[in-house]
């Protein structure tokens, strides 16, 4: 879960982004569900004043990739990725993930057909590419 505050002096503003663990989309009763438990657990702990606005979405179909988990659940797709190890940015297919815990690189596909690896630490950003 991803939480970040913006607001103003009278209302802040609280954006959270939810995912699935079993992979499925995320629906409208899921965030309803989270955004219920959230404002009662804001409520109870007095973490923000009576007014505020609670916005709770998925990551979207360019969600972000941070953790090799999200790396392997979308083996096949593409994402656009900027890392040293690419020159900047690019656009990829993502083919794998190897390495062990904590040292996982990411096997990726040029739009050449250049497959390379990349050290999930040297990616700066990722996220899946949405082309029409």
């Amino acid at each position: 879960m991803e939480v970040r505050t913006a607001g103003s002096r009278t209302r802040p503003s609280l954006q959270i982004r939810i995912d699935r663990r079993d992979g499925a989309a995320v629906t409208v009763d899921d965030c309803a569900i989270v955004s219920r438990a959230v404002e009662a657990r804001l409520e109870t702990e007095k973490q923000v004043g009576q007014e505020y606005v609670l916005e709770v979405s998925s990551p979207g179909i360019e969600r972000p990739l941070h953790r090799a988990s999200d790396w392997r659940r979308f083996v096949g797709k593409r994402a656009s990725v900027l890392s040293p190890a690419l020159h900047g940015r690019e656009e990829v297919e993502i083919v794998g993930v190897e390495g062990n815990e904590g040292a996982e690189s990411v096997i990726v596909r040029t739009e050449k057909g250049i497959e390379q690896r990349i050290a999930l630490a040297d990616v700066k950003d990722a996220r899946l590419a949405f082309t029409w």
